[in-house]
């Protein structure tokens, strides 16, 4: 594969704030179908991760970023940082937070502008090798279009794979970051590539996913945080794994687990199509109660002192 130097900023349609779906269970299927998921990619990714599968989209970026963290460049900087250990619920937070306003608002409206400047903010802090952001752009494009597949209620439609590459590679542009493959498969290839060659063990992986590892422990009761392990130890696959040192899942678990989020998907599909999106939404937040009510995208990532 040969790389290109990435193109500027394209400007595309803002996503309509107030779509309306077709008749039937799958209405916003059919909506999607006639996108063109090259200039609508902002409309496609709204309803996928806003009105068809939030919480399957939420699962998902959780796990991008878990994989992530299989990468010794990335851990070390992570580790450097102190984030995860000292603050790994509000780093969660600020990411997915972030991420949530970009999909809800698109990238060039008032709020996905702010919050790229906070990403950028952020990220300016720190030498961060190239590939190691374009691989990160990477996991957000494609795990999310992987865990709806395998879990979701419904496969995704073309349109939706298609519109995913697109808007994370016009974030990726506002970003900064260069030699974006110049197609949906180009850019998936790249990513199987790098996991194939940087996914090794180091200490710092171990430290950086043990971290997470506890922080999702934390949201459920104490009682069952061996379960949660157990879990979490079967759902990643066998190269993560090696590169976090953690012991092999159980096929077992693994079992289990699926077929609990298999059922999940199974009662969701009966339920009624949702008319409001959830994509920037979570009043139960841990970190910014009630968000987004009273909050801009610039309080996120803002530190205790009040520093960015």
């Amino acid at each position: 594969m040969t790389l290109t130097p990435t193109r500027r900023a394209q400007h595309f349609p803002a996503p309509d704030p107030n779509p309306r779906p077709g008749p039937g269970r799958l209405g916003w299927v059919h909506v999607i179908d006639g996108l063109d998921p090259e200039t609508r990619h902002q409309d496609i990714l709204r309803i996928t991760a806003g009105y068809e599968f939030p919480w399957d989209y939420q699962r998902s970026l959780e796990f991008a970023l878990f994989r992530t963290y299989c990468v010794p460049s990335i851990s070390e900087l992570l580790a450097r940082t102190g984030e995860f250990e000292h603050r790994p619920q509000k780093r969660y937070d600020d990411t997915a937070l972030l991420m949530g306003e970009l999909v809800e608002h698109g990238y060039d409206s008032e709020r996905g502008r702010e919050s790229l400047r906070n990403v950028n903010r952020m990220h300016g802090r720190y030498t961060i090798a190239n590939d190691d952001m374009l691989y990160v752009l990477s996991t957000f494009a494609y795990d999310p279009v992987d865990w709806i597949d395998r879990y979701g209620w419904r496969r995704l439609h073309p349109h939706e794979r298609l519109a995913s590459y697109h808007f994370y590679r016009q974030v990726g542009i506002r970003m900064g970051v260069k030699d974006i493959p110049d197609s949906y498969q180009d850019f998936h290839t790249f990513k199987m590539d790098y996991e194939r060659d940087r996914f090794v063990y180091s200490d710092t992986n171990h430290r950086i996913g043990t971290y997470t590892l506890q922080l999702l422990q934390s949201w459920y009761p104490r009682a069952v945080a061996r379960p949660v392990a157990s879990a979490v130890y079967a759902l990643v696959d066998d190269r993560m794994s090696t590169a976090f040192g953690f012991p092999p899942g159980s096929p077992r678990v693994r079992s289990v687990a699926e077929a609990g989020l298999r059922a999940r998907s199974a009662v969701v599909r009966h339920l009624p199509k949702r008319r409001t999106s959830r994509g920037d939404s979570d009043p139960n937040n841990r970190t910014y109660p009630g968000y987004p009510v009273g909050y801009r995208p610039s309080d996120l990532g803002v530190d205790s002192a009040g520093a960015h």
